[in-house]
């Protein structure tokens, strides 16, 4: 229009420079966008393997309580198998000691209540041993779910650190002592002694209440 000044509006592109300033007003953003767990939620990759360990942890949380009430409920059904072990041959041995104070000719057939005590004895026997073998396989069961569960957590707390420059390719590796042949061969005896120690008192209890009888029927 005539009369009118003509109007310059001068546009000022952003720098650098605002943009750290920004950056310095904020600092604790920024660290959070650089925090491995920021990476991993913005990773597909990360975010799904760290899903799926962490519900393998869980299950391996899950197995090993399993495995350890198992164990408990063995321990249970051996205590109580000797205690009845214990208990029959308490009254077996006054049962034959009555006999033999009522005389009657006990002596000459001395074998058939030994016999019926042993035979017994070998079945309650066998089973405590089937007791113990189910409780030390579930013991080693869980040693190996123990370790599992071991190694998958170190991979899980690597890929936390880490975050999007963890390896996907990464997987859990157990953890196993090596041990050489000669120090396993010379423990072996040992360690199946400790293992089945309840068994073999119970069965030198059998081979005595046996002898014994004899000598209380015959004496």
């Amino acid at each position: 229009m005539p009369g009118s000044h003509d109007a310059h509006v001068v546009l000022i592109p952003p720098t650098s420079t605002g943009h750290a300033a920004a950056d310095d007003d904020h600092p604790a953003l920024a660290a959070l966008q650089h925090h491995p767990l920021t990476q991993i939620s913005e990773s597909a990759g990360h975010l799904l393997l760290l899903k799926l360990w962490q519900r393998e942890e869980d299950l391996h949380g899950r197995r090993a309580a399993a495995i350890e009430s198992r164990m408990d409920a063995a321990k249970r059904a051996a205590f109580h198998l000797s205690c009845l072990f214990l208990s029959f041959h308490g009254l077996s041995l006054t049962l034959i000691f009555n006999a033999s104070v009522a005389g009657g000719g006990a002596c000459r057939s001395w074998w058939l209540p030994s016999s019926l005590s042993l035979l017994t004895s070998l079945v309650v026997a066998g089973a405590v041993q089937a007791a113990v073998r189910a409780y030390w396989a579930l013991s080693r069961r869980l040693q190996r779910e123990r370790g599992d569960g071991r190694a998958l957590a170190r991979c899980v707390q690597e890929l936390r650190m880490k975050g999007d420059s963890f390896d996907l390719s990464k997987e859990p590796q157990t953890s196993k002592r090596m041990k050489s042949s000669s120090v396993e061969v010379k423990w072996r005896p040992l360690r199946w002694c400790s293992q089945n120690l309840v068994t073999i008192c119970l069965l030198f209890v059998s081979g005595s209440v046996f002898s014994v009888s004899r000598f209380i029927l015959c004496s």
